[in-house]
């Protein structure tokens, strides 16, 4: 996935919610629908896009699928940035 389908991916406010939902600890798809006044359809299609990002990844315990992030890709996108001069250092040439 490029960095662009990424940065895409996280452009969204609702998936910025359920990725911070995410940050402490897995959680299953019925827990997250339930943080939105949205259709579980429409949530399970927020989850779509973030798994096809590699944001997140998913594992089925019986009858139930949990999320958690993929902390990798997280670590991509940050050095990204970093080497863009964006995360924190000036870039003033005075």
């Amino acid at each position: 996935m490029a960095m662009s389908d990424t940065l895409k991916a996280i452009s969204d406010p609702v998936r910025r919610k359920i990725l911070n939902l995410l940050k402490d600890e897995p959680k299953p798809a019925g827990e997250i629908a339930a943080q939105f006044a949205l259709t579980p359809a429409t949530v399970s299609y927020h989850l779509k896009l973030l798994k096809q990002a590699n944001l997140i990844t998913e594992r089925r315990e019986k009858n139930f699928i949990y999320y958690d992030l993929n902390a990798s890709v997280f670590e991509e996108v940050l050095s990204w940035i970093y080497s863009l001069g964006i995360g924190g250092e000036s870039n003033d040439k005075k």
